[in-house]
Formats: structure tokens, sequence, C-alpha cells
């Protein structure tokens, strides 16, 4: 087995670098993040790409995924041809480390037994970094101890490296990645995991990111703990079963999350990061004026309560 060395997706915070640039001016909205949504328009907002989007059927419910293929587009193609011939069908739920991933595959990976690839690739080259050029990066003012710029590429948290050229996804929480062996080649998306605690930034340009949840993130961050080495579960029968995953444009449209998610390249969305930054709501005693980039929240709203 590889290890690794609204609803709103709620968020975990970045760590802040040391000796912070004053903060910016407060845009003078004066907005509270429920205001800043409730004055969205339908522009503002975006489907879900069903040619992008995995469904995980576990007992307890529905986990929607969100892939990422302007990142990790041969990660992303891996996964959807292990998808389509069933790979994940029946597998299992192999690790739950406390504060920081669950992840899924098959238990026998590795082993005499194990599951056949079929016509999907049993290795993938990494993919950790991007052309910075070559994507429409949405910064957000705020400092980062991991990265010179953060911001949001396509809905995705991100950061770039102004001198190397460079633009990789980040750690947050609900950020979905290919667990891999020591190669740096060896991951191949079978082996998935979800960060459900503090953002673990470190592994930013290690491991290939290649989504994030958008829905359901409860039927993962809530399962028991496993209680071998880095939380794997020592017992067969402790692990939840992954009944099926599914890619959205395989599935009937009544069957897809009838959800939208914010775009994060709008004013709008520039107006909920000002809102992060300074806390409007009355409980508030101290504004703070800093925001994270894994602090701010993609907000993503039912389709028929947005009517």
């Amino acid at each position: 087995m590889r290890t690794l060395s609204v609803f709103m997706l709620l968020p975990v915070l970045a760590c802040a670098a040391q000796n912070p640039s004053p903060a910016p001016a407060p845009s003078g909205d004066g907005l509270t993040m429920a205001e800043v949504l409730e004055n969205a328009g339908p522009s503002d907002w975006r489907a879900l790409d069903p040619n992008n989007t995995l469904y995980m059927t576990l007992a307890s419910g529905v986990v929607v995924i969100e892939l990422a293929p302007s990142f990790a587009p041969k990660h992303v193609a891996n996964i959807r041809a292990l998808v389509k011939q069933g790979y994940f069908d029946g597998l299992a739920i192999v690790r739950s480390q406390e504060n920081y991933v669950v992840q899924w595959g098959d238990p026998k990976a590795g082993e005499e037994g194990a599951r056949d690839f079929g016509d999907a690739a049993k290795n993938v080259s990494g993919e950790y970094h991007r052309d910075a050029t070559a994507l429409p990066f949405t910064k957000i003012d705020a400092e980062d101890a991991y990265a010179d710029e953060v911001g949001f590429v396509e809905g995705m948290p991100a950061a770039r490296d102004g001198a190397q050229g460079r633009a990789w996804l980040t750690h947050c929480y609900a950020m979905v990645g290919a667990g891999r062996d020591m190669g740096a080649d060896s991951g191949s998306g079978a082996e998935l995991y979800v960060v459900i605690g503090h953002s673990p930034r470190h592994l930013d340009r290690n491991v290939t990111l290649v989504g994030r949840v958008v829905q359901g993130m409860e039927f993962l961050s809530t399962l028991a703990r496993g209680t071998g080495p880095l939380g794997f579960y020592e017992d067969a029968q402790e692990k939840p079963s992954v009944e099926r995953i599914r890619l959205g444009a395989d599935m009937p449209e009544s069957e897809r999350a009838a959800v939208e998610i914010l775009r994060t390249d709008t004013q709008t969305f520039q107006k909920l990061v000002d809102a992060r930054r300074y806390r409007r709501e009355e409980w508030f005693i101290d504004a703070v004026g800093r925001v994270g980039l894994c602090n701010v929240p993609l907000p993503v709203r039912s389709v028929k309560n947005s009517e």
C-alpha cells in the first residue's frame, strides 16, 4: 500500500509568513460574506462540468469531486479511465489519519490479488507544477509562507513563484491528491486522498493534486480514525467500503449534483475575499484585517434554492 511521507467548503488557515506587511485597505463596500453572496448575480456562478466531476458513493452518502485537468491532465485522464472501467467499485477507504488525510484505493495494491488496471496506466509522470504564464491566475493579497503569490485558478486554490515561473495547486482543506511511492513518477490516481485537517502545505509540489471535494466532505472528515501507523486501518472490517465512483458525464442528469460554484474570476469573489479579511459580522470583536489562502472558502449553492 502506498503512503504519504451554501454548502461551504470549511477552510483551514495556512501558515502565515513572519513579519507580514500591512493589511490592504478595505474595499469600502462594508459587506459581510453572507451579504456578498446575497448580492451575487447569475453570472457569478458556474455549473460543474460533468466530464470533470466524480461521484463517490459511500454507505453514508455521496462525495462530489471536481477534477483539475488544467494542472494534472495526465492524472485526470487516467482517473477517468479507471472510473469508466469500474476500478474503484467495491474497494475501500484504507486510511483516516487525524488532522491530516483520508485515503482510498485497493487494500491489496502492490500485492498478489491486486485489482487489474485494465486500459489505465499503472504509473503516470508527476504533475507537480505548471507554467505560471499559461494559467488565468486570480491573485489575492495575502502573505504566504510557501509561495511568492497565492490565489485561485479555475476555482482551485493555487500558488506561484515569480522567479521560477511555476504555478501549483495547494493542499488546502478538501483538496484531493494522488498517492505515490518514493519515485516521483510512481503515482497513477488509483490511490487518492483528501485533506481533512490543517492544510499540509509542505506537500505542495511533492504530490500531484488532482481536484477538490465540492460536496459531501462530512462523509469523509467524520470517519473513525485508523489505529495503525499513519492512520491506516489495521482490520479489514474497519475499512469503509467505496461502493462505486462514477463520472458525471456517464450519469443521468437527474442523478448529478444540482449545485453551482462561485466563480473566482469575478469582482464578487474579490468582495468575498475582502469580507473574509475584514470580518464584519456582529460577533467579531477584532476585524483581523488579514486572510490566508486556505481561509478563503469557495461557496457552493443549490440550484433549486437559487431561483
